[in-house]
């Protein structure tokens, strides 16, 4: 019996990472939230817990892609904003929704194929990127402001047979993560491309003959996909374009990310780890908005937890 409990709270021999212990430490929060404040049980604020996290969720699981195969996405704060400024250009719906994801699937194209073709570092490509989308972003809408479609804010408030409806978009992002990284050949390929990258021999999945670059490039398209679905969820929510609302959610996916189990050296992780390290980082959040925390101090926190959980993860090299 405590030799299973060592092997389920511990990463030897599985590639889905420490997600056990996490999920306690959500509930041992959420039990501690429940008994030190009245407003954490209210309904409004659960609802308004749900509605918070999700995006958080949705970014986490795309940067879960990346990080399986020892890459980084730190544009995807950018892409949040941008999505949120071109959704708020008052234009059709039916233009500017799927337009949105075009334009995601090329910023994550151009990430991919720097770094395959190019041999960039997937920090430096995607830092750059960054800063790129964060220009045209503040060119297309200097404050927050214009006209976002009907449609998006309606698909994020109210309910559904009294469900609210950003449970249903939870649902919908890990039904399809979930088909993508355990239903396909591209899931196994990731993890056999990762796992090569954390043992120090990058070839590894290329001598076996699976096509590593080009399932590099998808990685990053889908996560940036997945970054402008939570964009869309977002301008749905404020009802506007911001420049500034997708800041820090890089940060943030990343540490959801680690906290989940998934190795930032690449090769081990699962979707429902990072869907618990998400929760644990709403709920914290949620935790210290209740307690009046000053956002400057919860910016601090994050950071600490951050490099707490990369810090815990062995790695035979220095760097992720």
């Amino acid at each position: 019996m405590k030799a299973d409990t060592l092997r389920l709270l511990s990463t030897k021999g599985s590639r889905q990472g420490m997600w056990l212990l996490p999920l306690l430490i959500a509930l041992g929060l959420a039990i501690w939230l429940s008994v030190q404040t009245q407003q954490f049980l209210n309904a409004g604020n659960l609802l308004n817990l749900v509605a918070q996290g999700m995006p958080l969720i949705i970014t986490a699981i795309g940067q879960m892609f990346v990080i399986l195969i020892g890459g980084l996405d730190l544009s995807v704060g950018s892409v949040i904003s941008f999505t949120t400024a071109v959704l708020a250009l008052d234009g059709p719906g039916i233009v500017l929704i799927p337009g949105v994801f075009v334009l995601a699937a090329l910023i994550g194209l151009c990430n991919g194929v720097i770094i395959t073709r190019f041999n960039v570092h997937p920090i430096i490509a995607t830092l750059s990127m960054q800063y790129v989308l964060l220009g045209i972003t503040r060119v297309l809408r200097p404050v927050s402001g214009g006209t976002v479609p009907d449609v998006v804010i309606a698909s994020v408030s109210g309910s559904f047979l009294g469900v609210p409806l950003p449970v249903f978009w939870g649902i919908a992002t890990i039904a399809v993560a979930w088909k993508l990284l355990y239903g396909s050949r591209f899931g196994l390929h990731l993890f056999a491309i990762g796992g090569g990258v954390a043992s120090g021999t990058e070839d590894a999945a290329h001598n076996f003959g699976i096509r590593d670059r080009r399932n590099i490039v998808l990685a990053y398209v889908i996560c940036s996909c997945f970054a402008a679905l939570a964009g869309v969820f977002l301008a749905g929510r404020i009802v506007s374009g911001d420049p500034n609302v997708g800041l820090l959610f890089e940060l943030d996916a990343i540490t959801a990310v680690a906290i989940g189990g998934t190795q930032l050296s690449g090769g081990v992780g699962s979707l429902h780890g990072t869907v618990v390290g998400a929760l644990v980082m709403a709920l914290l959040a949620n935790g210290m908005n209740l307690a009046n925390v000053s956002p400057f101090i919860q910016t601090m926190i994050k950071g600490a937890i951050l490099l707490l959980v990369v810090s815990l993860q062995s790695r035979k090299k220095m760097g992720l």
